[in-house]
């Protein structure tokens, strides 16, 4: 059985994104790149209609670039529990209004009990004090945490 990966939005947003003349964000889109090729077809990918929506807004060119990478991958239901996990993360992680939806794409995926939730996001989600923070709380919460991590940590698979 193939291993399960929650694709956050800045994964299609780097792997459809023009190249950057920014080092970083450059480096980002050619790991992603790589990733994409090299790991994606031997894993289940799976992303939610957060993504969906977050890939389609913006630019009418850029958006159809990201939404051509969501084609053939599974999405995800909202469950009605998913809503409540959400606005506890929100606050306990406490994850800035600008970014709450954020706090829904980790209760998506720890929901769905993920095997992986792949993000370059490593400001509210990828960072190692949300982490830390999350597989604390989800313990208590009785939850599954997935590991969380950037492409670049999940080359191996």
């Amino acid at each position: 059985m193939k291993e399960s990966v929650y694709i956050e939005t800045t994964i299609i947003s780097y792997l459809a994104g023009k190249p950057s003349r920014d080092l970083v964000v450059a480096a980002h889109q050619r790991i992603t790149a790589e990733w994409w090729a090299q790991v994606t077809p031997k894993v289940e990918l799976f992303v939610s209609p957060f993504v969906i929506e977050e890939c389609e807004r913006g630019d009418k060119e850029a958006a159809q670039r990201r939404k051509n990478f969501l084609k053939g991958i599974k999405v995800l239901e909202l469950e009605s529990g998913i809503q409540k996990i959400a606005e506890i993360y929100f606050e306990k992680l406490e994850i800035p209004e600008k970014a709450r939806l954020d706090a829904a794409h980790i209760a998506i995926a720890c929901y769905y009990k993920m095997d992986y939730f792949v993000t370059w996001n490593c400001v509210h989600i990828a960072s190692a004090k949300t982490r830390r923070s999350l597989e604390l709380l989800n313990k208590q919460l009785r939850l599954f945490t997935p590991v969380i991590c950037t492409p670049e940590e999940l080359m191996e698979v």
